[in-house]
């Protein structure tokens, strides 16, 4: 009897898909979760990088055409009231509040400076939000799945001994293969998790890079424009 459970726990397929195919109806929605979390995941891991190291280079460029010596109106001029990148939405924001804030005989409007400023601040809040934008799912699915994974093979194992007590077999090659099947919704759970955990660690430090690097220019420019308002 034992020669013949040995010999058809060596027949057994144990490949990831065939334990898939064998898991109960419970691993099986637990062990997709993890999948198409993972998958999620890495999706915006990858749109993420793309965007950062696009708004780090938009960053650059304009820095470098903002400190050319180039007039601040002609520059406003050219990337006009709506630009396309964060620090030009940022300098166009204090821009046209500056224009705005002259009356029709030039002089200045009372409380221009903190207009500007305050204007500045929401152009920064916004792209700082757009930075931040989905890290929130990574931080979930790095915090989450690990549990997700580890319910699926717990409740692989019960069903597993349940199979166990109805068969009355305990040998370990009946064993083994129900085991087998449960410990695979750990495995992709942790598979999903620790690749979150690492890019939502780093993306969350490039974005905060980012933001302070738009913080600070517009530090620069209210500096700048409030010189010009003392003259």
């Amino acid at each position: 009897m034992e020669t013949e459970v040995l010999g058809a726990a060596q027949q057994m397929d144990f490949s990831l898909l065939a334990l898939f195919a064998r898991a109960s109806i419970t691993v099986k929605l637990v062990v997709l979760i993890l999948i198409m979390s993972s998958f999620w995941s890495w999706a915006i891991t990858i749109r993420k990088v793309i965007s950062y190291r696009a708004a780090r280079a938009e960053a650059d460029q304009f820095d470098r055409a903002f400190w050319s010596g180039e007039p601040l109106d002609e520059l406003y001029d050219q990337i006009g009231p709506t630009p396309d990148g964060a620090s030009q939405k940022i300098f166009a924001a204090g821009m046209t509040e500056w224009r705005r804030s002259h009356r029709q005989d030039g002089n200045l409007i009372a409380g221009a400076q903190s207009r500007i400023e305050r204007s500045m601040d929401v152009a920064i809040t916004k792209e700082i939000d757009k930075l931040n934008n989905g890290l929130s799912f990574l931080a979930t699915v790095g915090s989450t799945t690990p549990f997700i994974g580890l319910f699926g093979t717990v409740w692989g194992i019960k069903v597993a001994f349940e199979e166990i007590a109805i068969s009355q077999n305990t040998s370990l090659a009946v064993v083994a293969p129900g085991i087998s099947e449960a410990l695979v919704a750990t495995a992709l759970g942790l598979l999903a998790a620790i690749p979150a955990v690492i890019f939502y660690n780093k993306l969350s430090t490039d974005a905060d890079k980012l933001g302070g690097g738009y913080e600070a220019f517009a530090d620069e420019f209210s500096t700048i424009l409030s010189r010009q308002l003392d003259a």
